[in-house]
C-alpha cells in the first residue's frame, strides 16, 4: 500500500498532534479534526519524563520544546505538616545520563501551541477546527466520518484521540462511563515572584498527607509554580478543567497543612477544581480501520505524571506500526498490542500511588515519618519509577 495512506485524526490535544507529526515525518498523509472552533490554551503544568522527551527530541522538537520548558534539579517528597522532606530523584543532567533524554517540566498550553506549530509546518492545513465527529463508518475500503457542521470526510484509517469522553469510543464500544474516584482535585498556577524565596526552587514536590496530597513544580523557566492538590471527597462530581473555584473553598480543603502550602493556595491566580474520573482500561482499542489512542483508550489518575506521557508514547508507536503492515486493519492490531499492557499496567500503578500518597498513617507525627521512610526506600523509588523511564517508543518491538 502506498505511503501516501489518508489518516485521520479525531482530536488535536497532545496525542492526537504527536501521532499526526509521527505519521507525517513517514510520509503520510494525515488530516487532525478538532471539535473546538479555535485553539485555546488549556490547562496548567505537565510533567515530560525521559520516555515522552525522546520521542519529541526524534521529533526535531528539541530546539523548540528547550525554549518553552524548565528543566528541573530534582524531585522530592515532603511532609503535609511538618515540610520535612525526602529526595525522590535526581533529575538535569542525572536524567540524561541515566535515561538518555531529560526530564522537562511545561505549561500545557506551550507544548501544545508547538505540537500545533510543527504539525502545521510539516503539513500545511493538515488541522482543521470546528470538526466535531459524530458518526462512522467503515468497510474493507476506508472509514466514512461524519461531522456536527454537516462536512462528511473519507479516509483509510481513523484514530480516535478525542479524550476522556471519545465519542469514537462510544461508537466503537458503547457507553462506558467513567467513576468518580473519590478524589476532588484542584489545580492554578503562582507567580514564583509572589512566594516566599525559599519556596522559588527548581524542584517538584509531592506533599503527602492523610486524605490528600500537592503536587507542585515550575514551568516556563521557573517564573510560575504549577499547583495541583487532592483532597478525598465522597460529595462532589465535577467532570470539567475549568469549573472555577474560589481560593477560601481551596484553603479550606487544607487546614492544618504546612505554611508552604497556604502561601501558595492564597497566592494562586485562578483556583480550578475537578473530578478525578476513573475507567478501567480498555483492553480492546481497534476496530478494523479505527482505533483509539490516549485518554480516549486509557484515563489515568496523575499520581505518576504518565497521561500525557502514554499519549506521546502511543502516538510513536503507532505510526511505527502503521509503517511496519501494509494492512491498516493489522497494523491497528499490531498498535493495540505492542500497548495495552504498558498502559494498563500505568493506570493501574497510579491508582495504588493514590492510596499510598493519602495513606491515614501520614496523620500521626511520629508514624508519618516512619511510613515515609519506608514506603520512599531508594529501592523501592527505583522500582517505581525506573521501568517508566526506561521505555522506549522508538525501539520497542512492534
Amino acid at each position: 500500500m502506498s505511503k501516501k495512506l489518508n489518516i485521520a485524526v479525531a482530536g488535536a490535544g497532545i496525542g492526537g498532534l504527536v501521532a499526526a507529526l509521527a505519521l507525517i515525518r513517514k510520509g503520510y498523509d494525515v488530516t487532525v479534526y478538532e471539535q473546538a472552533p479555535e485553539l485555546r490554551e488549556l490547562g496548567a503544568g505537565l510533567q515530560i519524563s525521559a520516555n515522552g522527551t525522546r520521542i519529541l527530541i526524534a521529533l526535531g522538537l528539541r530546539e523548540a520544546a528547550e525554549k518553552i520548558a524548565c528543566v528541573p534539579d530534582g524531585k522530592e517528597v515532603r511532609l503535609y505538616s511538618t515540610g520535612q522532606t525526602w529526595k525522590l530523584f535526581d533529575l538535569g543532567d542525572a536524567s540524561v545520563k541515566e535515561f538518555g533524554a531529560p526530564y522537562w517540566m511545561v505549561h500545557r498550553g506551550d507544548l501544545h501551541t508547538l505540537l500545533i506549530n510543527a504539525v502545521s509546518a510539516a503539513q500545511p492545513g493538515a488541522i482543521k477546527l470546528g470538526h466535531k465527529l459524530t458518526d462512522l463508518t467503515q468497510d474493507g475500503s476506508g472509514v466514512r466520518i461524519g461531522f456536527e457542521n454537516g462536512a462528511v470526510a473519507q479516509a483509510d484509517v481513523l484514530i480516535g484521540a478525542d479524550g476522556v469522553h471519545s465519542r469514537v469510543r462510544q461508537l466503537l464500544f458503547g457507553d462506558l462511563p467513567a467513576q468518580f474516584m473519590g478524589v476532588a482535585a484542584w489545580r492554578g498556577l503562582v507567580p514564583m515572584e509572589r512566594l516566599p524565596v525559599h519556596m522559588r526552587r527548581l524542584v517538584g514536590s509531592n506533599w503527602v498527607g492523610p486524605g490528600g496530597h500537592v503536587i507542585t513544580y515550575p514551568v516556563r523557566g521557573g517564573t510560575i509554580l504549577n499547583f495541583v492538590a487532592a483532597i478525598e471527597r465522597d460529595n462532589w462530581a465535577v467532570d470539567s478543567w475549568t469549573e472555577r473555584g474560589t481560593i477560601e473553598e481551596c484553603a479550606a480543603d487544607f487546614v492544618g497543612w504546612h505554611d508552604d502550602i497556604q502561601a501558595m493556595v492564597r497566592n494562586l491566580e485562578v483556583p480550578y477544581k475537578w473530578a478525578l474520573l476513573g475507567r478501567e482500561p480498555l483492553q480492546q482499542w481497534a476496530v478494523d480501520r479505527v482505533a483509539l489512542l490516549g485518554d480516549a483508550c486509557h484515563p489515568t489518575l496523575p499520581m505518576l505524571a504518565q497521561g500525557a506521557n502514554m499519549a506521546i508514547e502511543d502516538g510513536m508507536v503507532l505510526a511505527r506500526c502503521i509503517e511496519a503492515d501494509a494492512d491498516p486493519v493489522a497494523a491497528l492490531k499490531r498498535f493495540e498490542k505492542a500497548r495495552v499492557t504498558r498502559t494498563s499496567t500505568i493506570v493501574h500503578r497510579s491508582t495504588e500511588a493514590a492510596q499510598r500518597f493519602h495513606n491515614p498513617e501520614l496523620g500521626n507525627a511520629e508514624g508519618a515519618a516512619a511510613y515515609v521512610d519506608r514506603e520512599w526506600t531508594s529501592e523501592k523509588i527505583d522500582q517505581r519509577y525506573r521501568w517508566l523511564f526506561e521505555y522506549d517508543a522508538l525501539t520497542v518491538p512492534v
